[in-house]
């Protein structure tokens, strides 16, 4: 009977144990995969304001930040007395935000018969500070760098 018991014990030990190494994968098969499956293009998280972060849709903060944004970037172009003045009815900017919340205009689209392009990017560069304050964007926890393009029609 004592042999029994030790003959159970004996197969129990060899079959439980697997004695057959694993394979380690390949860090650099795993770093080409992941690099592989993040999409470059799009960001984790978009910019957003502080009010906009109660929100808890990530598809209403995008809208938040936008609305708001485009109503700060119309008021300071609406109060400007060079933007008053030279009737234009839009214009197409190309918004930077940076990774330390800097914000930068580039004017795309403008009538330049009515106001030059340099001229508008001086008006937004001198009222950048009046901005409310924005956090940048997140891909994979990490803040980045976006650039997008905002119109705003300044006929309302």
């Amino acid at each position: 009977m004592k042999n029994g018991w030790l003959f159970v014990f004996f197969i129990i030990m060899t079959t439980a144990c697997n004695f057959t190494p694993k394979e380690v994968p390949n860090a650099q098969e795993m770093l080409r995969r992941e690099l592989h499956a993040i999409d470059w293009d799009r960001v984790d998280q978009y910019p957003t304001y502080a009010s906009c972060d109660t929100i808890s849709d990530s598809d209403g903060r995008v809208i938040c930040f936008f609305e708001l944004f485009s109503s700060e970037v119309f008021e300071i172009l609406k109060k400007d007395s060079i933007v008053k003045i030279s009737t234009i009815d839009s214009v197409l900017f190309s918004v930077t935000i940076n990774t330390e919340s800097d914000v930068f205009f580039e004017t795309v689209a403008i009538n330049e018969k009515l106001l030059p392009k340099f001229m508008m990017d001086s008006i937004m560069q001198k009222n950048q500070e009046r901005l409310t304050k924005i956090y940048p964007a997140n891909k994979r926890g990490v803040p980045v760098t976006t650039q997008f393009q905002l119109k705003v029609n300044l006929d309302k």
